[in-house]
Protein backbone atom coordinates (compact mmCIF):
# COMPACT_ATOMS: atom_id res chain seq x y z
CA UNK A 1 0.00 0.00 0.00
CA UNK A 2 2.76 2.69 0.77
CA UNK A 3 5.95 3.14 -0.47
CA UNK A 4 9.07 5.57 0.07
CA UNK A 5 11.80 5.23 -1.82
CA UNK A 6 15.00 6.93 -1.24
CA UNK A 7 13.96 9.74 0.80
CA UNK A 8 16.37 12.37 1.43
CA UNK A 9 16.24 15.31 4.30
CA UNK A 10 18.58 17.69 5.49
CA UNK A 11 18.52 20.56 7.95
CA UNK A 12 21.50 23.06 6.76
CA UNK A 13 23.98 21.39 6.36
CA UNK A 14 23.11 18.06 8.58
CA UNK A 15 21.62 15.21 7.01
CA UNK A 16 19.42 13.71 8.75
CA UNK A 17 17.88 11.17 6.01
CA UNK A 18 20.41 9.33 3.37
CA UNK A 19 18.36 7.83 1.22
CA UNK A 20 15.59 5.74 3.43
CA UNK A 21 12.83 3.42 2.06
CA UNK A 22 10.26 2.15 3.56
CA UNK A 23 7.43 -0.20 2.38
CA UNK A 24 4.32 -1.63 4.59
CA UNK A 25 1.51 -3.39 2.57
CA UNK A 26 -2.33 -3.40 3.75
CA UNK A 27 -2.58 -4.99 6.85
CA UNK A 28 0.47 -5.15 8.07
CA UNK A 29 2.12 -3.79 11.57
CA UNK A 30 5.67 -2.12 10.72
CA UNK A 31 8.02 -1.09 13.45
CA UNK A 32 10.35 1.98 12.67
CA UNK A 33 12.78 1.10 15.28
CA UNK A 34 16.44 3.47 15.77
CA UNK A 35 18.00 5.10 18.48
CA UNK A 36 17.25 8.48 19.39
CA UNK A 37 18.19 10.85 16.45
CA UNK A 38 18.08 7.84 13.59
CA UNK A 39 15.57 9.43 12.03
CA UNK A 40 12.42 8.05 12.40
CA UNK A 41 10.11 11.11 13.84
CA UNK A 42 11.91 13.36 10.26
CA UNK A 43 11.04 10.18 7.93
CA UNK A 44 6.94 9.65 9.58
CA UNK A 45 7.03 13.82 9.80
CA UNK A 46 8.03 13.57 6.20
CA UNK A 47 4.66 10.71 5.57
CA UNK A 48 2.16 13.21 7.25
CA UNK A 49 3.32 16.47 5.74
CA UNK A 50 4.94 17.98 8.82
CA UNK A 51 8.05 18.18 6.80
CA UNK A 52 8.76 18.64 3.29
CA UNK A 53 11.65 15.70 1.61
CA UNK A 54 14.14 17.09 -0.33
CA UNK A 55 14.23 14.05 -2.84
CA UNK A 56 12.81 10.58 -3.16
CA UNK A 57 9.34 9.37 -3.94
CA UNK A 58 6.28 8.45 -2.05
CA UNK A 59 3.88 5.95 -3.71
CA UNK A 60 0.42 4.85 -2.30
CA UNK A 61 -1.33 1.87 -4.13
CA UNK A 62 1.90 2.12 -6.61
CA UNK A 63 0.73 5.95 -7.63
CA UNK A 64 3.44 8.24 -7.06
CA UNK A 65 1.61 11.00 -4.33
CA UNK A 66 2.94 14.64 -3.21
CA UNK A 67 2.09 15.08 0.14
CA UNK A 68 3.90 18.85 1.49
CA UNK A 69 1.17 19.39 3.65
CA UNK A 70 -0.90 17.87 6.69
CA UNK A 71 -4.08 18.93 4.39
CA UNK A 72 -2.29 16.59 1.58
CA UNK A 73 -1.60 13.33 4.00
CA UNK A 74 -5.34 13.19 4.80
CA UNK A 75 -6.29 13.75 1.80
CA UNK A 76 -4.03 10.36 0.40
CA UNK A 77 -5.18 8.90 3.45
CA UNK A 78 -2.81 9.10 5.76
CA UNK A 79 -3.38 9.38 9.56
CA UNK A 80 -0.35 10.68 12.32
CA UNK A 81 -0.37 10.25 15.63
CA UNK A 82 1.79 12.42 16.74
CA UNK A 83 4.54 11.31 20.17
CA UNK A 84 3.77 14.92 21.70
CA UNK A 85 0.35 15.18 22.52
CA UNK A 86 -2.12 17.55 19.89
CA UNK A 87 -4.87 17.53 21.88
CA UNK A 88 -6.17 21.58 22.92
CA UNK A 89 -7.26 21.16 26.42
CA UNK A 90 -9.99 24.00 26.58
CA UNK A 91 -11.97 22.06 24.10
CA UNK A 92 -14.05 19.52 24.63
CA UNK A 93 -12.64 15.30 23.97
CA UNK A 94 -15.67 15.25 21.40
CA UNK A 95 -14.10 18.71 19.11
CA UNK A 96 -10.68 16.97 20.13
CA UNK A 97 -11.72 13.31 18.34
CA UNK A 98 -12.59 15.65 15.42
CA UNK A 99 -10.00 18.20 15.42
CA UNK A 100 -9.85 19.44 11.72
CA UNK A 101 -11.57 17.55 9.28
CA UNK A 102 -13.09 19.55 7.74
CA UNK A 103 -16.17 17.06 6.41
CA UNK A 104 -17.76 17.36 10.34
CA UNK A 105 -19.04 20.96 10.12
CA UNK A 106 -17.98 23.85 12.08
CA UNK A 107 -21.87 24.28 12.83
CA UNK A 108 -22.69 20.94 14.60
CA UNK A 109 -23.02 21.31 18.56
CA UNK A 110 -21.29 19.87 21.44
CA UNK A 111 -23.80 17.29 22.14
CA UNK A 112 -23.86 16.20 18.57
CA UNK A 113 -20.30 15.87 18.44
CA UNK A 114 -20.08 13.90 21.29
CA UNK A 115 -22.86 11.27 19.95
CA UNK A 116 -20.36 11.01 16.89
CA UNK A 117 -17.50 10.53 19.45
CA UNK A 118 -18.70 7.75 21.64
CA UNK A 119 -17.82 5.12 19.07
CA UNK A 120 -14.40 6.16 17.80
CA UNK A 121 -13.74 6.49 22.14
CA UNK A 122 -15.26 3.11 22.67
CA UNK A 123 -12.94 1.49 20.63
CA UNK A 124 -9.70 3.01 22.33
CA UNK A 125 -11.48 2.22 26.48
CA UNK A 126 -12.29 5.47 26.70
CA UNK A 127 -16.23 4.86 27.10
CA UNK A 128 -16.25 5.93 30.19
CA UNK A 129 -15.48 9.41 29.81
CA UNK A 130 -17.48 11.81 28.82
CA UNK A 131 -17.20 13.05 25.33
CA UNK A 132 -18.54 16.59 26.61
CA UNK A 133 -16.32 17.49 28.85
CA UNK A 134 -12.88 19.39 28.19
CA UNK A 135 -9.76 17.33 27.70
CA UNK A 136 -8.18 19.12 30.36
CA UNK A 137 -10.12 17.38 32.89
CA UNK A 138 -8.52 13.99 31.99
CA UNK A 139 -4.87 12.80 32.34
CA UNK A 140 -2.22 12.56 30.33
CA UNK A 141 -2.98 8.92 29.23
CA UNK A 142 -6.44 9.41 28.58
CA UNK A 143 -5.64 12.42 26.45
CA UNK A 144 -3.66 10.04 24.39
CA UNK A 145 -5.81 7.65 23.53
CA UNK A 146 -8.30 10.58 22.87
CA UNK A 147 -5.48 11.19 19.62
CA UNK A 148 -5.89 8.06 18.98
CA UNK A 149 -9.71 8.19 18.73
CA UNK A 150 -9.37 11.07 16.26
CA UNK A 151 -6.97 8.87 14.41
CA UNK A 152 -10.29 5.99 13.98
CA UNK A 153 -12.74 8.99 13.01
CA UNK A 154 -10.66 9.76 10.30
CA UNK A 155 -10.69 6.45 8.78
CA UNK A 156 -7.15 6.80 7.58
CA UNK A 157 -5.73 3.83 5.46
CA UNK A 158 -2.31 4.45 6.28
CA UNK A 159 -1.82 4.79 10.35
CA UNK A 160 1.15 6.08 11.73
CA UNK A 161 1.70 6.15 15.38
CA UNK A 162 4.52 7.74 16.79
CA UNK A 163 5.78 6.42 20.49
CA UNK A 164 1.65 6.14 21.49
CA UNK A 165 2.15 4.32 24.46
CA UNK A 166 5.20 6.25 25.90
CA UNK A 167 3.07 8.39 28.60
CA UNK A 168 0.55 4.75 29.07
CA UNK A 169 0.17 2.15 31.62
CA UNK A 170 0.25 -1.22 30.99
CA UNK A 171 -3.25 -1.39 31.03
CA UNK A 172 -3.62 1.45 28.67
CA UNK A 173 -1.13 -0.17 26.51
CA UNK A 174 -3.40 -3.09 26.44
CA UNK A 175 -6.00 -0.84 24.49
CA UNK A 176 -3.92 0.58 22.00
CA UNK A 177 -2.80 -2.73 20.99
CA UNK A 178 -6.25 -3.52 20.38
CA UNK A 179 -6.76 -0.52 18.58
CA UNK A 180 -3.84 -1.23 16.25
CA UNK A 181 -4.44 -4.75 15.91
CA UNK A 182 -7.99 -3.59 14.80
CA UNK A 183 -6.61 -0.96 12.61
CA UNK A 184 -4.86 -3.87 10.85
CA UNK A 185 -7.65 -6.05 10.36
CA UNK A 186 -9.62 -3.60 8.22
CA UNK A 187 -6.97 -3.39 5.98
CA UNK A 188 -4.97 -0.66 7.17
CA UNK A 189 -0.91 -0.25 6.71
CA UNK A 190 0.31 0.24 9.86
CA UNK A 191 3.89 2.22 10.58
CA UNK A 192 4.71 1.83 14.60
CA UNK A 193 7.21 4.05 16.20
CA UNK A 194 8.05 2.91 20.00
CA UNK A 195 11.33 1.99 22.03
CA UNK A 196 9.34 -0.73 23.91
CA UNK A 197 10.82 -4.50 22.80
CA UNK A 198 7.97 -6.26 24.70
CA UNK A 199 5.30 -4.36 22.09
CA UNK A 200 7.47 -5.06 18.95
CA UNK A 201 7.34 -8.62 19.68
CA UNK A 202 3.72 -8.90 20.51
CA UNK A 203 1.92 -6.18 17.94
CA UNK A 204 4.03 -6.43 14.92
CA UNK A 205 4.34 -8.35 11.61
CA UNK A 206 7.75 -6.71 10.62
CA UNK A 207 10.52 -4.41 11.59
CA UNK A 208 12.75 -1.61 9.81
CA UNK A 209 15.88 -0.42 11.32
CA UNK A 210 17.04 3.01 10.66
CA UNK A 211 20.54 3.75 11.95
CA UNK A 212 22.25 7.34 11.53
CA UNK A 213 19.86 8.29 8.86
CA UNK A 214 19.98 5.36 6.81
CA UNK A 215 17.74 2.42 6.72
CA UNK A 216 18.62 -1.79 6.14
CA UNK A 217 16.03 -3.90 4.67
CA UNK A 218 12.65 -5.10 6.10
CA UNK A 219 13.10 -8.34 8.72
CA UNK A 220 10.56 -10.19 9.07
CA UNK A 221 9.33 -9.83 13.81
CA UNK A 222 9.32 -13.52 13.75
CA UNK A 223 12.58 -14.16 13.07
CA UNK A 224 14.30 -11.84 15.53
CA UNK A 225 15.10 -11.54 19.10
CA UNK A 226 15.18 -8.82 21.75
CA UNK A 227 19.59 -8.87 20.78
CA UNK A 228 19.50 -9.35 16.94
CA UNK A 229 17.22 -6.20 16.86
CA UNK A 230 19.25 -4.03 19.27
CA UNK A 231 22.20 -4.84 17.65
CA UNK A 232 20.91 -3.84 14.20
CA UNK A 233 19.42 -0.52 15.97
CA UNK A 234 23.33 -0.05 17.49
CA UNK A 235 25.20 -1.62 15.30
CA UNK A 236 26.73 -3.45 18.19
CA UNK A 237 26.41 -5.41 20.97
CA UNK A 238 24.81 -3.95 24.12
CA UNK A 239 25.76 -6.01 26.80
CA UNK A 240 23.76 -6.38 29.76
CA UNK A 241 20.74 -3.69 30.17
CA UNK A 242 20.57 -3.27 33.72
CA UNK A 243 23.78 -3.27 35.97
CA UNK A 244 24.48 -5.88 39.10
CA UNK A 245 22.14 -4.63 42.23
CA UNK A 246 23.57 -3.07 45.25
CA UNK A 247 25.84 -5.68 47.32
CA UNK A 248 25.26 -3.55 50.41
CA UNK A 249 22.86 -0.96 52.18
CA UNK A 250 23.71 2.01 54.27
CA UNK A 251 21.34 2.89 56.97
CA UNK A 252 17.60 4.90 56.65
CA UNK A 253 18.05 7.93 54.34
CA UNK A 254 13.86 8.43 54.36
CA UNK A 255 10.36 7.35 56.23
CA UNK A 256 7.27 8.13 55.47
CA UNK A 257 5.23 6.87 58.31
CA UNK A 258 1.36 6.47 57.53
CA UNK A 259 1.22 9.40 55.42
CA UNK A 260 -1.91 10.51 53.48
CA UNK A 261 -2.15 13.15 50.80
CA UNK A 262 -4.89 14.25 47.98
CA UNK A 263 -4.50 10.89 45.41
CA UNK A 264 -3.89 8.52 48.19
CA UNK A 265 -7.20 6.48 49.76
CA UNK A 266 -4.65 4.99 52.08
CA UNK A 267 -1.80 5.64 54.30
CA UNK A 268 1.75 4.90 52.94
CA UNK A 269 4.28 3.66 54.70
CA UNK A 270 7.80 3.00 53.56
CA UNK A 271 11.23 3.49 53.58
CA UNK A 272 14.52 4.26 51.52
CA UNK A 273 18.43 3.42 52.58
CA UNK A 274 21.43 4.80 51.30
CA UNK A 275 22.42 3.39 48.21
CA UNK A 276 19.00 1.94 47.76
CA UNK A 277 17.13 1.89 44.33
CA UNK A 278 13.48 1.87 45.25
CA UNK A 279 10.85 1.69 42.51
CA UNK A 280 7.00 2.43 43.50
CA UNK A 281 5.43 0.60 40.30
CA UNK A 282 1.46 1.02 39.46
CA UNK A 283 -0.31 2.88 36.42
CA UNK A 284 -1.30 5.96 36.22
CA UNK A 285 -3.64 7.13 38.96
CA UNK A 286 -2.42 4.72 41.43
CA UNK A 287 -0.48 6.56 43.74
CA UNK A 288 2.88 5.93 43.01
CA UNK A 289 3.66 9.36 41.59
CA UNK A 290 1.57 11.38 44.57
CA UNK A 291 4.34 9.55 46.79
CA UNK A 292 7.17 11.58 44.74
CA UNK A 293 4.95 14.85 44.96
CA UNK A 294 4.49 14.70 48.56
CA UNK A 295 8.50 14.14 49.00
CA UNK A 296 9.50 17.11 46.44
CA UNK A 297 6.77 18.99 48.21
CA UNK A 298 4.34 19.95 45.48
CA UNK A 299 1.64 18.09 47.35
CA UNK A 300 1.03 18.75 50.40
CA UNK A 301 1.00 16.14 53.60
CA UNK A 302 -2.32 15.68 55.08
CA UNK A 303 -1.59 13.67 57.66
CA UNK A 304 1.45 11.52 58.95
CA UNK A 305 4.80 12.32 59.35
CA UNK A 306 7.91 12.18 56.99
CA UNK A 307 12.01 11.65 57.83
CA UNK A 308 14.61 12.59 56.74
CA UNK A 309 18.07 11.22 57.87
CA UNK A 310 15.86 10.62 61.12
CA UNK A 311 15.20 14.60 61.40
CA UNK A 312 11.47 15.45 60.40
CA UNK A 313 10.83 16.14 56.74
CA UNK A 314 8.04 18.53 56.10
CA UNK A 315 8.65 20.21 52.57
CA UNK A 316 5.84 22.86 51.41
CA UNK A 317 7.76 23.71 47.91
CA UNK A 318 9.96 22.05 45.94
CA UNK A 319 12.58 25.11 46.98
CA UNK A 320 11.72 23.39 50.48
CA UNK A 321 13.29 20.08 49.18
CA UNK A 322 15.69 20.82 47.22
CA UNK A 323 17.11 22.94 50.14
CA UNK A 324 17.21 19.69 52.14
CA UNK A 325 19.11 17.92 49.55
CA UNK A 326 16.19 16.08 48.04
CA UNK A 327 15.42 16.84 44.31
CA UNK A 328 12.70 15.87 41.73
CA UNK A 329 12.53 15.40 38.01
CA UNK A 330 8.98 15.04 36.63
CA UNK A 331 8.15 12.68 34.16
CA UNK A 332 7.38 15.80 31.45
CA UNK A 333 10.58 16.94 30.98
CA UNK A 334 9.78 18.79 27.53
CA UNK A 335 7.29 21.20 30.27
CA UNK A 336 9.41 21.33 33.44
CA UNK A 337 12.56 18.94 33.26
CA UNK A 338 14.40 20.93 30.70
CA UNK A 339 14.81 24.47 29.47
CA UNK A 340 14.53 24.14 25.45
CA UNK A 341 15.70 27.04 24.38
CA UNK A 342 18.65 27.22 26.61
CA UNK A 343 22.42 25.52 26.13
CA UNK A 344 23.32 22.69 27.45
CA UNK A 345 25.07 24.67 29.89
CA UNK A 346 22.73 26.62 31.14
CA UNK A 347 20.28 23.96 32.01
CA UNK A 348 23.34 21.80 33.59
CA UNK A 349 23.92 25.02 36.13
CA UNK A 350 20.29 26.59 36.54
CA UNK A 351 19.91 24.92 39.92
CA UNK A 352 23.16 25.57 40.91
CA UNK A 353 23.79 29.04 40.19
CA UNK A 354 25.21 29.81 44.05
CA UNK A 355 27.37 26.99 43.58
CA UNK A 356 29.08 28.63 40.45
CA UNK A 357 28.85 32.18 41.53
CA UNK A 358 31.39 34.37 43.47
CA UNK A 359 30.17 38.36 44.45
CA UNK A 360 26.76 37.44 43.03
CA UNK A 361 29.18 37.09 39.08
CA UNK A 362 28.83 33.57 37.69
CA UNK A 363 32.21 32.05 37.67
CA UNK A 364 33.48 30.80 34.38
CA UNK A 365 35.98 28.42 35.64
CA UNK A 366 33.92 26.98 38.23
CA UNK A 367 30.87 26.78 36.06
CA UNK A 368 32.93 24.65 33.62
CA UNK A 369 34.16 22.06 36.26
CA UNK A 370 30.29 22.38 37.24
CA UNK A 371 29.22 21.13 34.21
CA UNK A 372 32.25 18.58 33.10
CA UNK A 373 31.71 17.39 36.87
CA UNK A 374 27.48 16.18 35.40
CA UNK A 375 28.59 15.27 31.83
CA UNK A 376 31.26 12.59 32.94
CA UNK A 377 28.47 11.73 35.75
CA UNK A 378 25.86 10.91 32.96
CA UNK A 379 27.74 10.40 29.81
CA UNK A 380 27.10 13.47 28.25
CA UNK A 381 29.36 14.51 24.75
CA UNK A 382 31.01 17.79 25.08
CA UNK A 383 30.34 18.14 21.47
CA UNK A 384 26.73 18.93 22.65
CA UNK A 385 27.20 21.73 25.16
CA UNK A 386 27.05 24.54 22.23
CA UNK A 387 23.43 23.40 21.74
CA UNK A 388 20.25 24.26 23.00
CA UNK A 389 18.29 21.43 25.07
CA UNK A 390 15.67 21.37 22.86
CA UNK A 391 17.46 19.98 19.63
CA UNK A 392 19.04 17.00 21.56
CA UNK A 393 17.82 13.17 21.11
CA UNK A 394 15.13 12.02 23.86
CA UNK A 395 17.79 10.27 25.78
CA UNK A 396 20.19 13.15 25.62
CA UNK A 397 17.31 15.67 27.13
CA UNK A 398 16.55 13.13 29.79
CA UNK A 399 20.58 12.96 30.90
CA UNK A 400 20.17 16.77 30.88
CA UNK A 401 17.00 16.39 33.17
CA UNK A 402 18.34 14.22 35.33
CA UNK A 403 22.14 15.32 35.05
CA UNK A 404 20.73 19.21 36.58
CA UNK A 405 19.99 17.34 40.02
CA UNK A 406 22.87 15.43 40.38
CA UNK A 407 25.09 18.60 40.11
CA UNK A 408 23.51 19.78 43.91
CA UNK A 409 24.94 16.53 45.29
CA UNK A 410 21.59 15.45 46.66
CA UNK A 411 20.81 12.44 49.53
CA UNK A 412 17.75 11.78 47.31
CA UNK A 413 16.93 11.18 43.85
CA UNK A 414 13.05 10.99 43.12
CA UNK A 415 12.26 10.55 39.27
CA UNK A 416 9.22 9.84 37.52
CA UNK A 417 9.49 7.25 34.42
CA UNK A 418 13.25 7.85 34.09
CA UNK A 419 13.32 6.30 30.11
CA UNK A 420 10.08 7.42 28.92
CA UNK A 421 10.98 8.32 25.45
CA UNK A 422 14.48 6.92 25.13
CA UNK A 423 15.95 4.34 23.08
CA UNK A 424 17.81 1.15 24.46
CA UNK A 425 21.10 2.31 23.76
CA UNK A 426 20.49 5.21 25.89
CA UNK A 427 18.36 3.41 28.24
CA UNK A 428 21.00 0.98 29.30
CA UNK A 429 23.68 3.92 30.00
CA UNK A 430 21.15 5.86 32.21
CA UNK A 431 20.11 2.89 34.39
CA UNK A 432 24.39 2.80 34.59
CA UNK A 433 24.72 6.02 35.82
CA UNK A 434 21.72 5.90 37.80
CA UNK A 435 23.32 2.61 39.98
CA UNK A 436 26.54 4.03 39.62
CA UNK A 437 24.94 6.75 41.65
CA UNK A 438 23.59 4.62 43.90
CA UNK A 439 26.39 2.78 44.57
CA UNK A 440 28.42 6.24 45.56
CA UNK A 441 25.75 6.34 48.18
CA UNK A 442 22.36 7.86 46.54
CA UNK A 443 19.32 6.92 47.65
CA UNK A 444 17.00 6.85 44.21
CA UNK A 445 13.28 6.40 44.79
CA UNK A 446 11.67 6.12 40.68
CA UNK A 447 7.98 5.47 39.67
CA UNK A 448 7.75 3.87 36.61
CA UNK A 449 4.89 1.82 34.38
CA UNK A 450 7.37 -0.05 32.85
CA UNK A 451 7.43 -3.81 34.22
CA UNK A 452 11.34 -4.70 32.28
CA UNK A 453 12.21 -1.15 33.60
CA UNK A 454 10.96 -1.81 38.02
CA UNK A 455 12.26 -5.29 37.65
CA UNK A 456 15.34 -4.63 36.47
CA UNK A 457 16.76 -1.50 37.75
CA UNK A 458 14.66 -1.79 41.62
CA UNK A 459 16.39 -3.33 44.86
CA UNK A 460 13.12 -3.11 45.94
CA UNK A 461 9.90 -3.00 44.42
CA UNK A 462 6.52 -1.21 46.16
CA UNK A 463 3.48 -1.80 44.12
CA UNK A 464 0.22 0.57 44.22
CA UNK A 465 -3.07 0.07 42.75
CA UNK A 466 -6.10 2.67 43.39
CA UNK A 467 -4.36 5.06 45.45
CA UNK A 468 -3.21 2.42 47.95
CA UNK A 469 -0.05 0.59 48.59
CA UNK A 470 -0.40 -3.14 47.98
CA UNK A 471 2.86 -4.44 49.13
CA UNK A 472 6.83 -3.97 49.23
CA UNK A 473 9.17 -6.58 48.04
CA UNK A 474 12.92 -7.33 47.22
CA UNK A 475 13.03 -6.94 43.33
CA UNK A 476 14.46 -10.74 43.06
CA UNK A 477 11.39 -12.30 44.45
CA UNK A 478 9.27 -10.39 41.53
CA UNK A 479 8.36 -11.67 38.66
CA UNK A 480 6.51 -10.21 35.68
CA UNK A 481 3.50 -11.71 36.33
CA UNK A 482 3.38 -11.11 40.06
CA UNK A 483 4.34 -7.34 39.29
CA UNK A 484 1.18 -7.19 36.85
CA UNK A 485 -1.29 -8.64 39.33
CA UNK A 486 -0.02 -6.45 41.90
CA UNK A 487 -0.49 -3.04 39.77
CA UNK A 488 -3.68 -4.69 38.01
CA UNK A 489 -6.00 -6.01 40.73
CA UNK A 490 -4.32 -6.98 43.88
CA UNK A 491 -6.12 -4.21 45.94
CA UNK A 492 -9.49 -5.21 44.77
CA UNK A 493 -9.48 -8.15 47.61
CA UNK A 494 -8.31 -5.73 50.20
Amino acid sequence: MLTMTNIVKSYGPTQVLEGVSLAVAAGQVMALMGENGAGKSTLVKILAGIEPLDDGTIEIDGRPVSIRSPAQARAAGVGYVAQELSIIDSLSVAENVFLGDASIGIMRSVAKLAALAKPYLARVGLEHIDPMALAEEYSVAERQLVEIARLLSRKARIAILDEPTAALSETEIVRVKAAVRALAAEGCAVIYVTHRMPEVFDLTHRVTVLRNGKSFPAMDTATLSIDTLIEAMLGRQLGKMFPPRAASLGGEALRLDACLAQGLKAPISLSVRRGEILSLAGQVGSGASTILRLLAGVTPIVSGKAYLEGEAYAPDSIADSIASKVVYCSDDRKRDGIFAVRSVPENLTAPALGAISRYQLLSPRLEKGHIRSIAAKFGLEERYFGRLAGNLSGGNQQKVALGKWIGLNPKVLLVEEPTRGVDVGARAEIYRHLRQLADDGLSIIFASSDTQEVLGLADRIATFFHGQLVQIVDADAATPESLTRDVTRAAHAA
